[in-house]
């Protein structure tokens, strides 16, 4: 998304959800990235007629801040999230993060 200023450094796809890496820049936030991400590749898929029906993201998402040192794990999960799927669905998957997060964080 060289337009707005955005770097997405890894991006993996599979039937229901989208993992991917982005550098924020200082003066960017999650939320205006994501909203950007999600429009203009809204906006793409409608316009190349990608799907019968009209194409839109949920309005969640899920975010968290990972330092450069453990970068090429993050890669290696997205990068092989079918067969990561295939053990552990999107749900069971996502209700352990919650719960982990919540445990350390209060």
């Amino acid at each position: 998304m060289q337009n707005q200023k955005i770097y997405i450094d890894f991006i993996n796809c599979v039937d229901d959800h989208v993992h991917l890496t982005v550098s924020l820049r200082a003066e960017q936030s999650i939320s205006k990235v994501m909203q950007l991400i999600k429009g203009e590749s809204s906006y793409w898929v409608n316009k190349n007629k990608l799907i019968p029906t009209k194409f839109e993201w949920q309005d969640e998402y899920y975010a968290i801040s990972v330092s450069d040192s453990v970068m090429p794990v993050v890669r290696d999960y997205i990068k092989n999230q079918e067969e990561h799927h295939r053990h552990k669905s999107f749900e069971e998957e996502y209700e352990e993060m919650m719960k982990h997060f919540i445990e350390h964080n209060g």
